[in-house]
């Protein structure tokens, strides 16, 4: 089989068989369409390679293109991305009985332990207080914040939500997050009556439940609430700008308030793995990391033994 039928049979796999989101099928995607770049770097036929002819030289050559090809450093996580995708497309090939480079023999490069970035209580209400709530604007912001502080939410997750699907009298409602796993999420009362407040303001019957404010609502049909529908570039953004209005120099996104919320439960004694289910880790593994920047029992015991 030559490389291009395989990644298109692969992708389909992904999609019909492995039940893979879009988002992740685009990014096995675009990083075969990057091996595939590199072949024809090399003078190489793309369209008629035989997967067979994939060897360890060529893997590892293709790690030094990734490298050399950047226009900034590339991380270590991002070349292991690319590296993980092959290793997966060459076990699709093994399961469907063709010949190929065994994807146990590529290793990925050990990365340093991961750096968890949170904001203490008092940075947090330094952040919340720089939202403006005497506008619509500044009103929608400090509900996107305080959702996603009270409700552990992905940004990814938050930016697909619509009106329908909160309940915000009984303060919780359910979302389909990563590996399409369902779990239920919970507002605080006070993150609630911001969303409340927000939509009370607003004039429009349209679905997204946080919505841009530049464009003239006479303008969008009901049917274009895509057009009106924040991205995840814009929230990242948007908490950067009121970070940096209160004065916080941590470098920070959406995901530190996820951050910031485990902290906060492990701190006040929440066990390990109910904050897991709340922020819908897979692995205990990755919940785990956030013991590495605070746990109070571990505190305790080391005061009590260490005078």
């Amino acid at each position: 089989m030559n490389f291009i039928d395989a990644h298109e049979k692969f992708l389909d796999y992904l999609t019909v068989i492995k039940n893979k989101s879009p988002r992740t099928v685009e990014q096995y995607d675009r990083h075969l369409r990057k091996f595939s770049e590199y072949l024809e770097e090399e003078n190489i036929d793309s369209y008629n390679f035989p997967v067979d002819k994939i060897t360890l030289k060529i893997s590892e050559w293709f790690r030094s293109y990734l490298h050399k090809s950047s226009k900034k450093i590339l991380s270590i996580k991002t070349a292991n991305a690319y590296m993980i995708t092959l290793r997966s497309f060459l076990k699709f090939l093994e399961k469907r009985g063709h010949k190929s480079l065994s994807a146990t023999a590529i290793d990925l490069i050990k990365a340093e332990d991961r750096h968890i970035e949170f904001l203490t209580e008092e940075e947090l209400n330094r952040l919340f207080e720089a939202a403006d709530t005497t506008t619509i604007i500044g009103t929608r912001d400090l509900a996107i914040m305080e959702c996603i502080y009270s409700t552990w939410l992905r940004i990814s997750e938050l930016t697909e939500l619509n009106r329908e699907n909160i309940n915000l009298k009984r303060r919780e409602f359910a979302v389909r997050g990563k590996w399409k796993k369902v779990r239920v999420v919970y507002l605080t009362k006070h993150a609630a009556h911001l969303i409340e407040n927000y939509l009370e303001k607003r004039k429009d019957n349209l679905s997204p439940l946080f919505i841009r404010h530049n464009i003239k609502l006479e303008n969008i049909d009901a049917f274009e609430n895509e057009k009106v529908r924040l991205t995840r570039f814009f929230i990242t953004a948007m908490i950067k700008k009121y970070a940096a209005k209160a004065f916080i120099l941590k470098n920070i996104s959406a995901h530190t308030l996820r951050h910031s919320f485990a902290t906060t439960l492990l701190n006040a004694g929440a066990d390990l793995r109910a904050i897991q289910e709340m922020l819908g880790h897979a692995s205990i593994t990755t919940t785990q990391v956030y013991t590495h920047v605070t746990n109070p029992k571990l505190k305790e015991i080391h005061s009590k033994f260490m005078k």
